[in-house]
């Protein structure tokens, strides 16, 4: 799940940044609503944490660009305005959350996890595929009964398929979903982490539909 986070302040937005990648979501970071503008058709973003007090703007003038058709972002807006008028203005201007700083990461991640499920249409954070447990809200991966451990970047990939799981996710979109702007990325790193997650997972778990890409196999034993 990539995710932009508009915000001006250097350390809130590197501490931010740096938790919410150590969870597994792939972070890039804009300090302006100008910043914001130009990331914005550069990737397709699953939600953008957006900060109203920018140095050039307010950060609710970014939303009818965040909202125009064919919407696919879910956006959070984090700010030290705590009002309730300005609750209402952030929502009714199309937000669809609304968190007062200072927060809780644990409860962004919370909310994050919420737009992920319905993103993908799941009731319930823990999806179960046969012998395979994956619980979304703790990152945790079991395999008959056992603990996975994966990395990062393996999980990342694992709960963008889970989070759809029997759609088909081409070699785009995965990759989309594993990098952020600074990060490099190799011709065959995303055929790395599929070869090392069906090494933990089970091989035939993860299909290969030639020419289309990659999908979780729900009906696998």
């Amino acid at each position: 799940m990539r995710i932009l986070l508009v915000e001006d302040d250097p350390l809130l937005s590197e501490a931010l940044a740096s938790f919410l990648r150590g969870k597994g979501f792939v972070v890039d970071a804009a300090a302006s609503l100008a910043a914001a503008r130009a990331a914005l058709p550069a990737a397709r973003w699953a939600a953008v944490l957006l900060d109203l007090h920018l140095p050039d703007g307010d950060g609710l003038s970014l939303l009818p660009t965040l909202l125009r058709p064919p919407r696919d972002c879910s956006v959070i807006i984090l700010t030290a305005r705590d009002q309730t008028s300005d609750r209402i203005r952030g929502l009714d201007a199309g937000a669809d959350d609304y968190l007062v700083k200072p927060f809780d990461p644990d409860e962004l991640l919370a909310r994050l996890r919420a737009i992920e499920r319905r993103r993908g249409g799941a009731s319930s954070a823990v999806l179960a595929l046969g012998g395979l447990s994956i619980d979304l809200a703790n990152s945790r991966v079991q395999v008959d009964g056992l603990p996975v451990e994966l990395t990062a970047k393996e999980w990342a990939l694992l709960r963008v398929m889970a989070s759809r799981p029997d759609r088909i996710h081409t070699r785009d979109h995965l990759t989309d979903a594993l990098y952020g702007f600074d990060d490099d990325t190799g011709s065959n790193t995303l055929e790395v982490f599929i070869s090392n997650l069906r090494r933990k997972i089970g091989r035939e778990r993860i299909q290969t539909l030639r020419g289309l890409g990659y999908r979780l196999n729900a009906a696998a034993a």
